[in-house]
């Protein structure tokens, strides 16, 4: 008997579904990033000076590290996904298992060395010396609950490809209240300051994670999960490892790109940094708005691809496009409406002020480019183009990126917080047109002949 959590993404209308799907995502990708803006917003206020700019200063390196590996997550997401459409509960039954192997051991690899290295990849970013340490002493502490993060993000991502966002939600929310009561807790009575808010952080990681576990082990839809069966199968290892590895390598050159961004923010002063670290968390609310319908989108695609079903992956991809305009219009204008008592949250400073309204303004505006960007790259992903759109992104915004960082930033005009941040929508809309160009040109090559029911 079917899970009624999950969601038929292959049948019916599927535009309200993409809706559904997307809600539940959307909530908990602003859950995730209230962990990061409770960071920064308690300590702002209650720790020490330029905290805010010691924590945010970590986000680009946190996400080096880790994303490489976070891209299985989609590849697990993708193949489960194709599973569900094709309903081939044997081989989702296998992809469950490989991909909590996976979780775990990446978790405990990348915690360590991301423990040990954190210190020496600070000093490679320049990161000011009034800060090394409160920066060092955050990430040390948030890398040792890496195997937490890795193992609710892929959890989450296989009950997501059955259609069950809701749940994933449900835990991420239950941590995300714990989080801000221990991130009040240990700042304020405990005076712990910016490690506070990482242990904070790492305590409410873990109780997502066992959530996530509990839920697997109690599933009863389209697969389930037992310690007595699970083992590693290389055949579905390869096959993630083939979708969410190029992702993976996508997420590492983006953040590759902002480490050096951030750099060039850090060569401006402290300051600045505060203001690029507010800007940066507020913008963080209309991306993953308008990434989850990204992340939707593909689990759409993959299931009709896996259905056989080449109507509905056309109709998936434009509502999708709608949808994240929409998320765009929505959220950043809500942001840009209460820009003022917003950025006040994080900093205190007139300079760190003008500078994030100046970030926020270049940003909120054109995101809906880079939400055009992502969704197209996962439609690509989802017809079974992976390496394909992480070439077009390394070369189309990445490699623009660090192109625009040695080239212009360091001229009069450019050298600032606003000749930093319109290196981004320009790199958006090259990208976006090339993704867009190759997605045309290649969705014309499917046939399924007489199984495309659509």
């Amino acid at each position: 008997m079917a899970n009624t959590r999950e969601i038929n993404m292959t049948e019916g209308k599927l535009f309200p579904k993409l809706v559904v799907f997307a809600i539940p995502l959307i909530f908990s990708g602003i859950l995730q990033l209230l962990y990061n803006a409770a960071d920064l917003i308690v300590c702002g206020r209650f720790g020490s000076i330029h905290a805010t700019a010691a924590i945010s200063s970590t986000n680009p390196l946190i996400n080096l590290i880790i994303n490489l590996f976070l891209g299985l997550s989609v590849g697990a997401n993708v193949l489960m996904s194709r599973c569900y459409g094709a309903e081939d509960r044997e081989k989702g039954q296998r992809v469950v298992y490989t991909s909590m192997i996976y979780a775990l051991f990446f978790g405990i690899a990348i915690g360590l060395f991301g423990f040990f290295a954190s210190k020496p990849l600070l000093i490679l970013m320049k990161v000011p010396e009034e800060l090394l340490e409160l920066s060092s002493a955050y990430l040390k502490i948030y890398f040792t609950g890496l195997p937490f993060s890795m193992l609710y993000n892929f959890g989450a991502s296989l009950l997501r490809a059955t259609g069950d966002t809701k749940r994933p939600f449900l835990f991420l929310a239950v941590s995300g209240i714990f989080n801000v009561g221990l991130n009040l807790l240990f700042v304020i009575v405990f005076q712990m300051d910016v490690p506070g808010v990482a242990v904070a952080t790492v305590i409410a990681q873990g109780i997502s994670a066992l959530l996530i576990l509990v839920c697997l082990f109690r599933s009863k839809g389209f697969f389930r999960f037992s310690l007595k069966e699970i083992r590693f199968y290389r055949r579905e290892a390869v096959e993630i490892a083939a979708i969410g590895l190029p992702a993976g390598i996508q997420g590492v050159i983006f953040s590759l790109s902002n480490v050096l961004i951030q750099s060039s923010v850090n060569s401006l002063g402290t300051d600045v940094m505060d203001g690029n670290g507010a800007s940066s968390s507020l913008e963080g609310f209309i991306y993953t708005a308008m990434n989850s319908v990204a992340q939707a989108s593909v689990a759409f695609v993959s299931a009709n691809y896996g259905a056989r079903k080449k109507n509905n992956i056309k109709k998936v991809i434009f509502s999708s496009l709608l949808l994240v305009l929409f998320m765009n219009i929505l959220v950043g204008g809500a942001i840009l409406l209460l820009r003022v008592p917003l950025i006040g949250l994080y900093v205190h400073t007139e300079e760190a002020f003008e500078a994030a309204t100046a970030r926020l303004l270049v940003i909120a505006l054109t995101y809906f480019l880079c939400g055009f960007m992502d969704t197209l790259a996962y439609g690509l992903r989802g017809i079974g183009y992976s390496v394909t759109p992480t070439v077009i992104s390394l070369v189309g915004a990445c490699g623009f990126r660090i192109f625009w960082i040695f080239v212009f930033f360091p001229l009069p005009l450019f050298h600032s917080i606003v000749g930093l941040a319109i290196s981004y929508p320009i790199s958006w809309i090259l990208t976006s047109a090339v993704h867009l160009i190759f997605l045309v040109k290649n969705f014309k090559k499917i046939n399924f002949g007489k199984k495309d029911e659509a």
